[in-house]
């Protein structure tokens, strides 16, 4: 197999494209998976991988797609189980949002916790209160970015694979 210096770019710039996707899912102003897909949708548009890129692209599509919906649906599944209410996860993002300007790189996380954490305390007027259900939203995020790591993962697997087999 020889590649071009047009095909060489192709694959690189898709690499580059699912390499950042990847790091998108702990840098939150990156849009993980969408950048991942976008990396494969290159490669097939424009790479020379014949008719398995576009199997490539379609399978990608799927597991973005599904990945998209899982992200949202078994996190926020859990929260409304434990009891978490929405208002207290808009204040986690807002103040999630407000510390990602004032902390760099830690803010978001700091803000998003004491946000799900002050909404709580005012909601349920007892710390001790609170602070499991702070616990318990911790527990959907970080499961919302377990979801899009592993679609993430597999798009880069798939786009991997149809390097190899092509």
């Amino acid at each position: 197999m020889t590649l071009d210096d047009a095909q060489a770019a192709v694959t690189i710039l898709a690499g580059v494209m699912i390499l950042a996707g990847l790091a998108g899912v702990v840098v939150p102003v990156l849009p993980a998976v969408p950048l991942c897909w976008g990396g494969v949708l290159v490669w097939a548009l424009f790479g020379d991988a014949g008719a398995l890129r576009w199997g490539i692209l379609a399978v990608a599509t799927l597991v973005a797609l599904v990945g998209a919906v899982v992200k949202y649906a078994w996190p926020g599944r859990n929260l409304k189980r434990s009891g978490v209410p929405n208002r207290a996860l808009l204040a986690g993002g807002l103040l999630g949002l407000v510390g990602f300007f004032v902390v760099p790189l830690v803010g978001l996380v700091i803000g998003f916790v004491l946000g799900i954490y002050l909404a709580e305390l005012a909601r349920l007027g007892n710390a001790s209160l609170a602070w499991p259900s702070t616990v318990q939203a911790l527990k959907a995020a970080g499961l919302s970015m377990l979801v899009e790591l592993g679609s993430g993962l597999i798009i880069a697997g798939l786009w991997g694979a149809g390097l190899l087999l092509a």
